[in-house]
Formats: C-alpha cells, sequence, structure tokens
C-alpha cells in the first residue's frame, strides 16, 4: 500500500520527533483530508527542491521521514493544524502525483542504536562545543541553549536542534537523515560545523582588516585635512594652487566638448579628494595624461612636391618606381589638404632602406616622426591601452606617440607588421583594423583615456619582410614591394652613404678612405650575399676597423685595393669557419 506524501519547504525533519505543523496550501490541505478520509494515520514528510508548492516527481527528494498523526484541527480559514509524531527515515520509491497529492512506496533505512555508546556521546559534546564557537563568532544565535538540550533532550532533538539553529543546507541534512548509524550523523554535522566555524573565522579576519585601513583611511584623512588648513593659513596650499592651476589648463584646452566634460568630471572628483589619497593622485594622472594629448594642435607647414623629390633623391638610390609612388601620395595629401588615403606598407627583405624611407616621407614633408616597432607584441592593449582602474595602467603606444610628438598630423612608423603574436590577452592585428581604416579611426578610444581622439590627420606607414598577415589587414593598407638591390645600386650606395657612415662609426676621415669602384664590388660579391646592404656595411666597416688595428689606431691615407681589402678580411675569414666547425674562435 502506498503512503502518502507532504512535502516540506526548506525543512528535513528528524525521526522521533513530535512535529507541529501548520497546513494553508490547498494541495497539502487536500493531502491531509485523503489520508483522513482513508483513515490511514501514516504520513511520509518529504523537503522539496522547488520554493513553490512541487508538480513533479522531480521536485522532491527521494528519502523523507515516516511518522504518525497524532492530532488534525482544522482552522475556520481553511487551515489545518497538524501533530505528527515521527517514527523513522525512509527511501521512496515508485513516487505518483495525482491532482497535486503524492504517494509512494516507501522503504525503511536501517539507522543501528548507539545513541548509549561512548564515542556517540562524546562526538555529541565535541559537536556541541564547536556549536559553542560557532555562535561566538557568529553572533547569530546564543549556544546556551544547546547546553540544555545536550543534558535533558534525546539525542534526535539535539540533533535537529543542531540543523535548525545552524541553518543547515537541504542537502547536508538529507545527508544526515540517511546515515546509518546516530555517530555516522554526527560526524556529517560536526564536518559541517567546522567548516562553517573556519568560514565565520576568515570572515571576521577580513572584517578586521578592512576595519582596520577604513580606520587608517579615516586618521590619514583627518591629518590631510589639518595639514591642508595649516597650509591655508601659511599661504603655502600648493595643493589647492595646482588644482586650480589644472582646470584652468582643462578651460583652455582645445580638447572637444565630450572630452572636456569628462575631464571637469573627473576634476571634480580629485578636488573632493585628498591629494594624498590614492585615488587622488591616480585621477591627477589622468588629468594630467588627457591634458599632455595634443588636442587640435598640428603642423602646419606646407608641402613642396619639388623639395620632397629633392630629399628623397639625396636620402635613397635607386628605387625609383617606389619613390614615385610616394611622391604621388604627397601630391594627393597636398591636394585634398588630408592624410586620409590609402595606407601604404613597404614589403621587403631586411636591408633594404624600408624603415629609413619612412623617416624620409616624415622630413619630405616637414612632420614629426615615430615608429612603433611591433615585433613580438600580442596583447592589444599595447595599442588601446589599459583601462585605468587597474595598477600601472597607462595609454597605448598610438596615444603615447602623439604625446611625444605633441602634434595631431605626425608620420607614424608600424614597423615589423608582420612580426605581430597572438595569445590569450587579445588578437593586436585586429585592433590596427580600427586604427588603420580612416573612416573608422576618427572616434578612436583609447582604454585609459575614454575619450575619442580623432587618428585621421595621421600619416601611418607600415613596414613588413612579408605578407605573412591577416587578409582584412591588408585589406586595409596598399603593400609596395621594394626589391633587392643590383649590384650597380649597392656600389652607388655604398659610395654615397655607406663609406661615410663607417667612417663615422671608426672614427676615420672619409677623406682617407679611398675606395674604387672595383674594391666595392669585389666586397659586394665576395662578402655578401643579400638583397639588402646592411652586410656590406658591416663588411666596410670591419676593413676599417682592421685597419686602424694594424696602423695603431692612426687613419692613415689608405687606397682599399681588392688584395688589401682580402687582406684585412682574411682573419675575420678564418675566423668565421673556425666558427662554423666548432673551435669558436671569436674576434
Amino acid at each position: 500500500m502506498k503512503n502518502y506524501i507532504l512535502p516540506f519547504r526548506d525543512f528535513v525533519v528528524s525521526p522521533e520527533m513530535t512535529v507541529p505543523a501548520l497546513i494553508d496550501n490547498m494541495s497539502s490541505v487536500n493531502c491531509i483530508k485523503s489520508i483522513v478520509a482513508a483513515g490511514h494515520q501514516k504520513i511520509v514528510l518529504v523537503p522539496q527542491h522547488s520554493w513553490g508548492y512541487p508538480t513533479s516527481v522531480d521536485d522532491i527528494y527521494d528519502v523523507g521521514t515516516i511518522g504518525d498523526i497524532v492530532q488534525v484541527l482544522t482552522m475556520p480559514n481553511g487551515a489545518v493544524h497538524l501533530l505528527i509524531k515521527t517514527t523513522a527515515a525512509v527511501k521512496l520509491s515508485n513516487i505518483n502525483v495525482q491532482d497535486g497529492i503524492f504517494s509512494a512506496d516507501v522503504e525503511q533505512i536501517q539507522c543501528a542504536d548507539d545513541k548509549s555508546d561512548e564515542k556517540t556521546l562524546m562526538l555529541r559534546d565535541i559537536l556541541a562545543d564547536n556549536m559553542q564557537i560557532l555562535g561566538q563568532a557568529s553572533r547569530k544565535f546564543k549556544s546556551d541553549k544547546l547546553r540544555t538540550v545536550v543534558s535533558e533532550y534525546p539525542l534526535p532533538a539535539f540533533i535537529d536542534s543542531i540543523i535548525q539553529t545552524a541553518d543547515i543546507e537541504i542537502d547536508v541534512a538529507v545527508k544526515v537523515l540517511c546515515a546509518n548509524s546516530w555517530y555516522d550523523k554526527l560526524a556529517i554535522l560536526l564536518e559541517k560545523i567546522k567548516l562553517m566555524v573556519e568560514s565565520v573565522k576568515i570572515e571576521e579576519t577580513i572584517n578586521k582588516r578592512i576595519h582596520q585601513q577604513m580606520e587608517n583611511g579615516r586618521r590619514d584623512a583627518i591629518l590631510q585635512e589639518k595639514m591642508r588648513a595649516i597650509q591655508k593659513e601659511m599661504g603655502d596650499d600648493d595643493g589647492e594652487i595646482d588644482t586650480a592651476n589644472i582646470r584652468k589648463k582643462i578651460q583652455k584646452s582645445s580638447m572637444p566638448t565630450e572630452a572636456k566634460e569628462k575631464a571637469m568630471s573627473e576634476w571634480k572628483r580629485m578636488r573632493s579628494m585628498s591629494p594624498m589619497s590614492n585615488e587622488g593622485g591616480l585621477l591627477k594622472t589622468y588629468l594630467d595624461e588627457l591634458l599632455a594629448m595634443p588636442w587640435g594642435k598640428s603642423d602646419k607647414k606646407s608641402i613642396d612636391l619639388h623639395k620632397a623629390r629633392e630629399i628623397l633623391d639625396s636620402q635613397h638610390s635607386g628605387m625609383d618606381a617606389v619613390k614615385e609612388r610616394i611622391l604621388e601620395h604627397i601630391a594627393v595629401m597636398k591636394k585634398t589638404k588630408s592624410s586620409c588615403g590609402s595606407i601604404l606598407c613597404f614589403v621587403g627583405a631586411p636591408g633594404v632602406g624600408k624603415t629609413s624611407l619612412c623617416k624620409s616621407i616624415a622630413d619630405a614633408l616637414g612632420r614629426k616622426y615615430q615608429r612603433i616597432s611591433l615585433g613580438g607584441i600580442s596583447d592589444e592593449a599595447h595599442f588601446r591601452g589599459h583601462r585605468k582602474t587597474y595598477i600601472g595602467a597607462q595609454v597605448g603606444r598610438i596615444m603615447d606617440a602623439l604625446k611625444r610628438c605633441k602634434t595631431n598630423n605626425p608620420v607614424i612608423v608600424l614597423d615589423e607588421i608582420d612580426k605581430m603574436g597572438r595569445d590569450w590577452r587579445g588578437d593586436p592585428e585586429s585592433a590596427l583594423l580600427e586604427i588603420l581604416d580612416p573612416e573608422q579611426n576618427k572616434t578612436f578610444r583609447d582604454h585609459y583615456l575614454e575619450v575619442d581622439f580623432d587618428l585621421s590627420n595621421v600619416l601611418f606607414i607600415a613596414t613588413a619582410n612579408s605578407l605573412n598577415m591577416s587578409n582584412a589587414l591588408k585589406d586595409r593598407m596598399e603593400i609596395i614591394e621594394i626589391p633587392g638591390y643590383s649590384l650597380d645600386d649597392k656600389i652607388k650606395i655604398a659610395r654615397e652613404h655607406l663609406i661615410e657612415r663607417a667612417a663615422h662609426d671608426t672614427g676615420w676621415n672619409v677623406n682617407d678612405i679611398v675606395m674604387s669602384d672595383d674594391a666595392l664590388r669585389h666586397i659586394i660579391q665576395n662578402y655578401t650575399s643579400e638583397q639588402g646592404v646592411r652586410q656590406a656595411q658591416r663588411e666596410i666597416t670591419a676593413i676599417l676597423r682592421r685597419s686602424l688595428l694594424e696602423n695603431d689606431c692612426e687613419d692613415v691615407k689608405t687606397e682599399f685595393t681588392p688584395e688589401k681589402i682580402d687582406s684585412l678580411l682574411s682573419l675575420r675569414k678564418s675566423a668565421g669557419f673556425a666558427k662554423k666547425i666548432g673551435f669558436g674562435v671569436q674576434l
């Protein structure tokens, strides 16, 4: 025969208890009426998962407490007052629900009668001691009554009192109900109470620390206010003067309305804080960064195409097609009076002059120049900056470059754009898409500054050794491939640039260096194998360095013939060979 089930919310009833219950839920009232009508006395009290009255089998636990209905009183408002004497814990099976009334087959959970065992009584006393510690630490209940329960009431009442007083979770209470001995029930409760005691201790430690910090902060604030009052009386109130100066700078600044409103809002917050407080210092740093940005400051120098051509030709030999494309770009800038347009990306082997070509463009335009190396960058915060709430937060590298240039239309070179990384911190390549898009970078927002800044006046130029980058990034730029130099180009570059640079690096008088085209051709053909001219630069420098060593650091006028060059570089070659075969000879 199936037993009727009465669901209980947030309540687990222990066996051997007399439980009063006021039932005002109509489904539960109908359950009681059905039991009375059937002449049954047994009822199963089962905890429920849901907050409202359960409607399905999954809403109640499959464990409960069976008991006898001792008394049923019907109240005038239709509610029912019950008095139930529980007898044992039971396991439910074949649970049915019909018209909101639950019923199930039950099987008693056997529990060893070890209430009088010495170990059980000792465990009860330990649990009572821990409850007293919990009561003193949490101050949510008084543990004195537990001593009365321990000494005067049976063990089931003690366990029920622990569960109700400490507000034990339903899952733990159900676990206690299912235990096969009173010792096990006490052990489960003791483990939970000890955990609660440790949690309360940790919380108390944290609260004490917070209270101490608040007290220290209050003390510091009072002392700082007194110090400020003393300084004001002495006419030495630098903090107030500094705050007033920042306000004047904000009002005179050329920043847009949105940025000015943000600055004034942060200034009002800073003014209400002590200058010595951490947040006050952070706000001052933020306002200094905001004011340091080149709002409305531009280089007004006009573009001269003839001068631009002269600068490019004087600083770079060869590359006629590349220089013509650059001059076309400059011509469009002059006509439109804007930097908007295609973003140039120079792609070529190392040493062909990509970065130096960017510097020449800045000279030709008469603009400030900043170079940002992107090799190995894997965090998009390098471009967008950090949130100012973080410790050590700072603006991104784009905004930092503008701040150092003190102008909003410099030439910014994104060097080695193909060597950016990508990891869990973000994809910097994607962050560049907004920066390099003239339609989007008009309202670029750095995470630290939190206001829009117009990057459309900046001339961005990228350099790369290969096209190993995303298609979206390549689509933002116009790829200009710089081929390697021919032998004649290398000889001309060495004649016009490399010899003079090597003489400067080694302290030679360039007029004392006699090096024919045949000698330069000999160096390039026999000692270099590259598309650029960096290795040729190194070899010429090595020749001058070795010659200084042989002449006791005197740069006597010397003609460097192919034979002389072989003689000076022979030791260098033999050292390189020895290194290859493992002798480790080093110059």
